[in-house]
């Protein structure tokens, strides 16, 4: 809910209600811990893009006007390698989007992709918008030049320029577990500098097709360029409450133990980040949606004791279940159900 938090923060800056959108979707903001389907989240993209008529939305100093994804992608689409299609993109992007400045540096082995303010975006009390600025460009042009090459592209860590926000845990299934909070102008997404080396290889037919959706349809690429990292997740959680370790996670795949760690490190994940994320969801929503005693939680989730789920939440949410759920009763009145 976080990233559509941040997706919203144009239009409330601009006074646009954003209600009748988000009933149309049927999605509740105020319900933190609630998950929403990648197609709803892809719809809703292209719905305020086109209440806003920008395909920034709303966050910066110009419009990016409607139009501007495809002919990015159309930049991109003939280069011969990846490094010059990235070049492309950064061309393409000080026009259409000056208020950031994008480079790709190469050293030896290791290669990072820069994203850097040229004029300070709106901070405090609205940093939501900021933070999601960053987040929406990066996997704008990581999603596109994974689906350019035909594979995923492993991100090793990333260097975000705002302190840790309340949604930093999905960043292992978006973007990377190996992620670092500063305070910032600039973005650093780090990774194997042979990766700029990889063929363009979509074409025009392969655009053509591409291109309906978009360009909300670039969120979904993660579900398919990530597919390991989804089948060890809906493994995870038709198990429980056992739990499944990467050995018997891996056999039930079919693989190795070592390929399956290699497969996920591709996509930019690991077991572990994946079986944390999965538990933090779902101990949330079971928290904010149900009257269920928290050792039944714990146990439903796995947790060999309470006291270990104890510790796990407060690593999640800084504060234990109980004060957890006590807040959400205050804010919003007790709606919950056994």
């Amino acid at each position: 809910m976080g990233f559509v938090s941040g997706m919203l923060s144009g239009m409330l800056q601009r006074n646009i209600d954003p209600t009748p959108l988000l009933a149309g979707m049927d999605i509740n903001i105020a319900d933190a811990a609630s998950r929403v389907p990648v197609d709803r989240y892809a719809t809703l993209y292209n719905l305020i893009i086109a209440r806003l008529e920008d395909e920034g939305f709303g966050l910066f100093s110009i419009p990016m006007r409607p139009g501007s994804f495809e002919f990015l992608c159309r930049s991109m689409l003939g280069a011969p390698t990846l490094a010059d299609g990235l070049d492309r993109a950064r061309r393409f992007l000080s026009i259409v989007l000056p208020d950031f400045r994008i480079a790709v540096h190469r050293h030896d082995n290791r290669a990072e992709l820069c994203i850097e303010e040229t004029r300070p975006l709106a901070r405090a009390p609205d940093e939501a918008g900021r933070v999601f600025a960053f987040e929406w460009l990066l996997r704008l042009v990581h999603s596109l030049s994974c689906w350019l090459v035909g594979r995923g592209l492993a991100l090793d860590s990333v260097d975000f320029p705002f302190p840790r926000p309340p949604h930093a845990d999905d960043y292992a299934l978006v973007y990377t577990e190996r992620s670092c909070f500063t305070d910032g102008g600039r973005l650093c997404a780090h990774f194997n500098a042979t990766l700029l080396d990889l063929p363009i290889r979509r074409d025009e037919a392969a655009l053509v097709t591409f291109l309906e959706g978009a360009p909300g349809r670039i969120s979904m690429l993660y579900r398919r360029d990530r597919n390991t990292v989804t089948r060890v997740r809906d493994l995870i959680r038709h198990a429980l409450p056992a739990s499944l370790g990467q050995e018997e996670v891996a056999s039930r795949l079919h693989m190795s133990p070592r390929t399956l760690h290699r497969r996920l490190e591709e996509e930019g994940s690991s077991f572990r980040a994946i079986k944390e994320a999965l538990r933090r969801d779902m101990a949330l929503a079971r928290l904010t949606k149900t009257r269920q005693p928290i050792a039944r939680v714990a146990a439903d989730l796995g947790y060999a004791d309470t006291s270990a789920f104890y510790r796990a939440f407060t690593g999640w949410t800084g504060m234990s279940p109980e004060r957890y759920r006590r807040q959400l009763s205050t804010q919003a009145g007790d709606t919950t159900t056994e």
